[in-house]
């Protein structure tokens, strides 16, 4: 059964809920379980902040899986100054990272822990390397 605080967090942000047996398709994500252990372990906020991440920006709607979801949540933790500063800048900025990309290189590495910390690692990256120059403007 999916936990209904996912759906409806997946509803809000136009993610669609699909069992696992399904492959999913662009704007969906069969890793209800993954996003339930996020709200278990973070909260709601934190995981709304990390399904808007991933389903707010266009770039990377088709990348709602577990390794993705659990990398978003790092990141957000990580930079959740970043983004209360400026959430819209955020997102501008996954928009236009080339996520997709990113985790495909992940993939090389056989197993969920080696492919998020690979794919947290060169999202970090991007990141960093974005909000310095973000820094030195301000």
């Amino acid at each position: 059964m999916i936990d209904p605080r996912v759906t409806a967090l997946c509803q809000e942000v136009g993610i669609e809920v699909i069992e696992g047996t399904a492959y999913p398709r662009l704007g969906q994500t069969r890793a209800h379980k993954s996003i339930r252990r996020i709200i278990n372990r973070f909260g709601e906020e934190h995981a709304r902040m990390v399904l808007m991440t991933l389903a707010e920006t266009e770039n990377n709607r088709a990348l709602v899986d577990e390794v993705c979801l659990w990398m978003a949540s790092d990141m957000v933790r990580v930079f959740h100054t970043e983004i209360e500063r400026d959430a819209s800048a955020w997102l501008s900025y996954w928009d236009s990272m080339p996520l997709g990309y990113l985790q495909s290189v992940s993939h090389g590495l056989k197993g969920t822990i080696k492919q998020r910390d690979a794919l947290s690692g060169m999202v970090y990256r991007e990141l960093r390397k974005f909000y310095g120059q973000q820094d030195l403007e301000q």
